[in-house]
């Protein structure tokens, strides 16, 4: 099974060029879904039908969906929010005011993710097709389930204990209501949903992330802000999509500036992405949806290639021991962008504002880092003896 996720900055075109994947793979006999986790969805608009939260069947192997955050904060939520609805009207106090301090940063997008698990998890598709939101939104979606596995599973045992032992206490003197084991089952139950959403992303055989980009640069710059950012992340980004590239013959005359600067983003594009997949794709000659639109541009685009492939795979994180060093691969970072602390038995590695914490190799475990490099797109951190 493949799950493909198409990112980029907003207007780029990631709907279309998603739906278009999904056409083509269905094409060949492959059950697919296409979803969005983007809040303004556009999916529907792409095929021209109302698509809505249960899936919609486009044909007969084709099916697409656009995730209702708002219900599936609901389903997800449980006991944990009512918990918390009653710590926020404890000193009198309802309505809309509490509801929307329950709805935290991130939190609806984590939900979003939660749905494409359990469309992996329910084996009804060969492959899944997320039409993801732009660039920023989608790093936060992407991060939030380490990150907040990580903070739930320092606490989460402490808590219980606490509760337990001196819960009675606390809630007899001070009026606060203490949660119930219903609550902590919860929590558990969304670390285990978010430790199967992780592996599952990191899996470099069954996901693949797709940047979607225009010939311009500064869409380009933050094509590649978001590539290095993926990496740090450990996520596979096995090819980029050049969209809205103007043909010849519409860049004569008044328009001729903007083929020479077109011409000069492209180069850059080619000798800056190694060797993972590029495709370009024309400008089109009319707004690009219905069905049959979609399908062909599909086949146009992936003519020489099976998009359902993993199309480029490379090592991101890997170990000397025999040179004592690990290498980290960040693409486009600036020696000038970049921070590396070491924390007992992690390695914190920042980047333009993004910190990733890697776990210390057992190799390097009692060593200190003595020394870092970098060099050639990629980050060498050396432990002493």
């Amino acid at each position: 099974m493949r799950i493909i996720i198409y990112t980029g900055k907003g207007g780029v075109g990631k709907t279309t060029m998603a739906a278009a994947t999904a056409c083509k793979i269905a094409g060949s006999g492959k059950r697919v879904l296409i979803m969005s986790t983007d809040q303004a969805h556009s999916l529907g608009d792409a095929f021209d039908r109302k698509i809505g939260r249960d899936v919609t069947e486009i044909t007969e192997y084709l099916g697409a969906l656009e995730v209702d955050t708002v219900y599936e904060s609901e389903r997800s939520w449980g006991n944990i929010k009512d918990y918390f609805k009653q710590l926020l009207t404890l000193k009198g106090g309802s309505g809309i005011e509490v509801e929307e301090l329950l709805v935290f940063p991130g939190l609806e997008e984590l939900f979003s993710m939660f749905k494409i698990l359990e469309m992996y998890e329910s084996g009804r598709y060969d492959t899944i097709i997320v039409d993801c939101a732009p660039t920023g939104e989608t790093l936060s979606l992407l991060r939030y389930p380490e990150r907040l596995s990580g903070l739930i599973e320092k606490i989460l045992p402490i808590k219980r204990i606490g509760v337990k032992t001196v819960g009675k206490v606390v809630e007899s003197t001070m009026k606060i209501p203490m949660p119930k084991d219903s609550v902590f089952d919860d929590i558990e139950y969304l670390m285990d949903k978010m430790k199967r959403l992780q592996e599952l992303l990191l899996n470099k055989d069954i996901v693949s992330l797709r940047v979607v980009t225009t010939p311009e640069k500064i869409v380009l710059s933050e094509a590649k802000r978001n590539f290095t950012c993926l990496y740090l992340y450990h996520y596979n980004v096995d090819a980029v999509i050049v969209n809205h590239v103007y043909p010849q013959e519409a860049m004569e005359g008044y328009f001729n500036k903007w083929m020479r600067a077109q011409e000069e983003t492209l180069q850059e594009i080619a000798g800056s992405f190694g060797q993972v997949q590029l495709f370009y794709v024309e400008l089109q000659k009319s707004e690009v949806r219905t069905l049959e639109m979609l399908s062909d541009l599909g086949e146009r685009i992936f003519a020489e290639c099976d998009p359902d492939e993993v199309l480029f795979v490379t090592e991101i994180y890997t170990v000397n021991q025999e040179e004592g060093y690990l290498r980290i691969y960040l693409p486009f970072a600036d020696k000038d962008d970049l921070c590396l602390e070491q924390k007992q038995r992690e390695l914190a590695v920042g980047v333009r504002g993004e910190k990733r914490r890697f776990p210390i190799p057992p190799e390097f475990s009692n060593r200190e880092i003595n020394g870092a490099k970098f060099e050639d797109g990629f980050l060498y951190v050396k432990f002493g003896v």
